[in-house]
């Protein structure tokens, strides 16, 4: 006798049965369509079955074949019930998640057309399941992102959705999701990424997401505070994506993120977060987790407004609205950090350098190296300077930029750092050369003098090899200038050579 689904529980079943149990729901869905047979109830609480059974692709296949997909668009997009348009829609997401073939399906019935549609309404519950929508369209289909964009106010809606949430978060903590109401939060993460797809695959319109920034900044600096052992969780990870993407040195881009007010406000608080970042987050979670944020903070520092040209040098160094000066104040190492040798002390700067060469994160380690690369305004010399030679030499190397002669020969001069004081710097560990200590060595034997001399001549042959340094080798030139002498074959440790 084959089983009855009604004596089931609803969405309990498995295996064959189950597939005859979402075949019966599709049978009626699709008389209801016809003939408009069922109560609204009844409607909605078949779509809610197909959602619980959905939830696994076993034993599910009607939902995923191309008559399941158009099906569920019809209740999704021409309802008049918002009900059953969402838990149709909630249906779709699902099988756009769990099978990727139905997304391609879906653009080919033209329903990323609809979901544009559904994306004006000011329902966060639509903006959630209209975006995921769109988002997974946007992984291995053919949908037309620019025509999205021009013809369906793809842009223009996204923006109106985060004017919404940013509105929502001006009125303080109060105003931000709750436990008992978790769909502004997860309506606005959606949308945030959304935006980074669309961007990322639609260079040629990031113009028209020019708007986004401002609400984008206004919600980084409204959103309360994430949990402080996950600094990044959503939607602070989401916020910094976008800044990947758009142009920043845009005009509107510009007054967004370093308003004349308090220009340096958007990166004080990115900072802020990274610093909290990188007390929390282990080794295997910086790359996914803290990488973007150092790309972040790269473009915005390169596209930081110029301080104002026409005043005077003492004024430009201690501007308030001077956002490069204000960021390298921040992450370049500091004179208390040159106290030791950099990347020994538990500030920013030192936690930083300290990941220069994390074999776990070799993206993060990729983005700190280029963050202090641009902080040093792509120059080598002052790249050497802020960094030390021991962290500069290997970015440089790898990035193929030969290391200009005077930097060395500078730095052993006894150079002052960057954005300090004239104060003598050690140039391969970066510490202030008064503040070295070392340890107490018995004295060497001439033969032993000798015998380092030779050693520190090869090894600095092979690092010229390299190309990393392009000067004359420092035992050569002593031996040249006569301040080495080579010891007679018969001398002894009693002989007195110079």
């Amino acid at each position: 006798m084959a089983h009855n689904p009604s004596f089931a529980l609803v969405g309990t079943l498995t295996g064959p049965a189950k597939r005859d149990a979402v075949k019966a729901l599709f049978e009626k869905l699709n008389q209801d369509l016809k003939t408009n047979s069922l109560q609204s109830q009844e409607r909605d609480a078949a779509l809610e079955e197909l959602k619980i059974y959905g939830r696994d692709p076993s034993f599910a296949d009607p939902i995923f074949t191309k008559e399941g997909i158009e099906t569920l668009t019809k209740f999704a997009f021409d309802s008049p019930s918002e009900t059953t348009s969402r838990n149709a829609l909630r249906v779709l997401c699902n099988a756009l998640f769990l099978k990727a073939e139905t997304r391609q399906i879906f653009v080919d019935l033209g329903c990323e057309l609809k979901a544009c549609t559904k994306l004006k309404s000011e329902s966060p519950e639509d903006e959630f399941l209209a975006s995921r929508l769109l988002l997974l369209t946007t992984y291995g289909t053919t949908v037309d992102l620019p025509k999205l964009i021009d013809n369906h106010d793809l842009a223009a809606s996204i923006i109106q959705n985060l004017s919404r949430h940013a509105k929502r978060l001006a009125g303080g903590p109060n105003a931000n999701a709750t436990a008992a109401d978790p769909m502004p939060a997860m309506a606005l993460a959606e949308t945030l990424k959304l935006v980074f797809n669309v961007t990322n695959f639609a260079k040629s319109h990031l113009a028209s997401f020019d708007g986004a920034l401002s609400h984008i900044a206004a919600i980084l600096l409204d959103h309360p505070p994430a949990p402080a052992s996950s600094p990044l969780d959503p939607p602070f990870n989401l916020l910094i994506n976008p800044l990947l993407n758009l142009d920043l040195s845009r005009p509107s881009a510009q007054a967004a993120l370093y308003p004349t007010t308090a220009p340096s406000r958007v990166t004080d608080r990115l900072i802020q977060l990274l610093d909290l970042a990188m007390k929390i987050y282990t080794d295997d979670q910086l790359d996914q987790n803290v990488s973007p944020l150092l790309c972040a903070l790269s473009n915005l520092y390169k596209n930081a407004p110029s301080p104002n040209n026409n005043a005077s040098d003492s004024e430009k160094s201690t501007d308030d609205n001077d956002v490069g000066a204000s960021i390298r104040s921040q992450l370049l190492p500091t004179d208390e950090d040159r106290k030791l040798v950099l990347g020994k002390t538990e500030t920013l700067p030192s936690r930083l350098l300290r990941n220069w060469t994390n074999a776990l994160a070799p993206q993060f380690r990729n983005a700190v190296g280029n963050l202090y690369f641009d902080l040093s305004g792509g120059d080598a010399g002052k790249f050497v300077e802020n960094v030390g030679y021991g962290y500069a030499s290997g970015f440089l190397f790898d990035k193929g930029i030969a290391m200009p002669e005077e930097v060395v020969r500078k730095a052993g001069e006894g150079s002052s750092t960057a954005e300090g004081p004239s104060r003598p710097i050690n140039p391969i560990t970066g510490q202030f050369l008064d503040e070295e200590k070392f340890p107490e060595l018995p004295n060497m034997t001439d033969e032993e003098k000798e015998r380092e001399a030779e050693r520190l001549f090869v090894l600095f042959e092979r690092l010229r090899s390299t190309g990393v340094v392009n000067v004359e080798n420092p035992v050569a030139q002593a031996y040249r200038e006569g301040r080495i002498q080579e010891l007679p074959d018969d001398a002894s440790d009693s002989d007195d050579l110079d």
